[in-house]
């Protein structure tokens, strides 16, 4: 909790108010068994009717300014609290945009919703109970001992033997459930793991008839998280009878000697009631704590998973002077030398010394068995991964020498699984370029072979449901093939982006794309023969090694991969 307290510095000002108001309350709450006090010791005992309404109409107007200051205390603190948990989500946020795909990894995309919003949830709940209880506790138990040991020292030697019995209670309880808070929160995480598949996959789950599968993983992750929830909530349950019984116990202990004490002269009834009034704001207090002692643990395992974001570097770091691009170089250059790349924690490198040059006005097809590493050869341009060894240059520059702004600025990137957002046609399109007019809207529709878009309710403000779950396969293919064609880009990347479609469609969308893109650098990656025929250059991978490299006649006479892969595909088909 205390790493996050840094980010409550631009509402210092309202804390501090909070706190303020928290100190009068403390004072007014204080002051008013001295008044009842004074009633019944100069008031009731002397029959003093004047006395009695004057300093009861004072205990009204104390009891009136307490109601007000309560009520802005808890303004404050539930705007500070509101405002710092919108701080936390926007800040994790901010983080995680910048992640790398190594990061992603690691956390994973479950727990990283679960800090976003349930960890940083309970942070907030408990920063409102902070601000009020935690800071108002401790002005009241040490106003109320002292105010106590002032009306009577010996009666209040009763007190001080309970707090020990209080504070032992206190520390077994805490020992007990800061362990279970942190278990908690990993299930939680689990819990919202297994929610988030069995929605995304549902599809799968029904077309495999695996649906009691799927509900027999919930009820084990709900189980596991609400039985711990249930021991929690019962140590918690068997605290607050302890703490009733304590309470009562002292009263009943402070009623027995205070009586004694008066039978003796030493205090009369007004003190003793004054008395027993700070008794019960001391041992409210300690209770108070001691809830927070148990509840603290559980936001501090959460603030910990929070820090554990916020703190977290990414792999992939911007240089801090991004190198200039040289002069003459052509505009869509990329140029592999001797690249090796493996995936975190894999034994095998996933591509080993790969080296070829691409330039602008070109089309390089990469092709290759399932595995072989054609979508990591993407995801290095991309930068998304960093190489092991080697280097991959853009326009004559080391990528990890320039901004991954700069180096994506450059790419119109169509991913393999088609991904869209919610909101209209024309949204998803401009995604690409936030400023693309209609016109260019329908231009990269129309290279896109997407004449569909006319055709749906409300055309380009046609709305996309989240996924894009409202269109089909290919549909969402062809918009996600406009959404780069609208950018315009010195390099294109289609990874697979044609397996959706059919022959007749495809030959279209590659002919269209050919005359869109002649200036360009384009990369192809696909596992169809017919698309990578009419390409400059075709890369063979071959578990993760370059088997050849050639137009298509020129790898049909010399690589034996790319001759595997042309019969499997191209039967009773002339190929030379």
């Amino acid at each position: 909790m205390l790493q996050l307290a840094k980010y409550l510095k631009p509402y210092r000002f309202q804390i501090a108010a909070s706190l303020s108001l928290l100190l009068l309350q403390a004072i007014g709450e204080l002051y008013l068994p001295t008044l009842m006090s004074d009633i019944v010791d100069n008031g009731i005992a002397r029959s003093d009717t004047a006395y009695i309404l004057k300093v009861g109409s004072l205990m009204l107007l104390v009891t009136a300014a307490v109601g007000v200051v309560t009520v802005l205390s808890s303004y404050l603190s539930a705007r500070v609290a509101a405002g710092f948990g919108r701080d936390l989500r926007n800040l994790i946020f901010e983080k995680v945009e910048q992640f790398s795909l190594y990061e992603f990894d690691r956390f994973g995309a479950a727990t990283l919703i679960t800090r976003t919003t349930n960890d940083v949830l309970q942070v907030q709940q408990v920063m409102i109970i902070l601000l009020r209880m935690m800071a108002f506790s401790p002005l009241m138990f040490a106003g109320s001992l002292i105010l106590a040991v002032a009306k009577d020292p010996p009666l209040s030697l009763v007190v001080l033997a309970v707090i020990p019995v209080l504070a032992v209670g206190i520390w077994l309880t805490a020992s007990k459930v800061i362990p279970l808070f942190k278990r908690m929160q990993r299930h939680m995480d689990r819990l919202n793991l297994v929610v988030r598949e069995g929605l995304t996959g549902i599809r799968v789950i029904r077309a495999f008839n695996r649906t009691q599968h799927e509900q027999r993983r919930f009820q084990e992750a709900n189980r596991d998280l609400t039985e711990t929830a249930i021991l929690i909530n019962r140590i918690m349950a068997a605290l607050l009878p302890l703490m009733m019984l304590v309470m009562n116990l002292t009263t009943v202990a402070v009623l027995w000697f205070g009586g004694i004490r008066i039978d003796q002269g030493a205090i009369q009834v007004g003190d003793l009631m004054a008395f027993i009034q700070y008794v019960f704001h001391i041992l409210f207090s300690l209770m108070i704590f001691s809830m927070m002692f148990v509840m603290v643990p559980r936001a501090s395992a959460s603030a910990s998973r929070i820090w554990e974001v916020l703190t977290t570097e990414p792999r992939i770091q911007d240089p801090p002077q991004p190198a200039q691009e040289p002069a003459g170089t052509p505009r869509g250059t990329v140029e592999f030398r001797h690249v090796t790349f493996r995936y975190p924690g894999a034994e095998q490198p996933t591509l080993s010394d790969v080296s070829f040059t691409a330039g602008p006005g070109e089309v390089t097809a990469i092709i290759g068995s399932t595995g072989s590493g054609k979508s990591a050869l993407i995801n290095l341009i991309l930068r998304f991964y960093d190489v092991e060894s080697g280097s991959i240059l853009v326009n004559g520059v080391d990528i990890r020498e320039m901004t991954q702004e700069q180096l994506r600025a450059k790419i119109g990137y169509v991913p393999q699984g088609p991904m869209l957002f919610s909101g209209t046609v024309a949204d998803n399109i401009r995604f690409g370029k936030p400023d693309a007019s209609e016109a260019e809207i329908r231009h990269a529709l129309e290279v896109a072979q997407a004449a569909f878009v006319d055709q749906l309710q409300g055309g380009l403000e046609a709305e996309i449901t989240q996924g894009g779950s409202n269109l089909s396969g290919g549909q969402k293919q062809r918009l996600t093939i406009a959404r780069a064609l609208v950018r315009r880009p010195e390099i294109y990347i289609f990874d697979d982006t044609f397996s959706a479609l059919d022959f007749r469609t495809e030959a279209r969308l590659r002919e269209a794309l050919r005359r869109e893109t002649a200036g360009a650098t384009v990369f192809i990656v696909t596992q169809r023969v017919s698309t990578v025929v009419d390409a400059d250059r075709i890369i063979v991978l071959d578990e993760g090694r370059v088997a050849g490299i050639g137009t298509h006649q020129e790898l049909l006479r010399t690589c034996p991969v790319y001759q595997e892969i042309v019969a499997s595909q191209m039967k009773g088909v002339k190929t030379a």
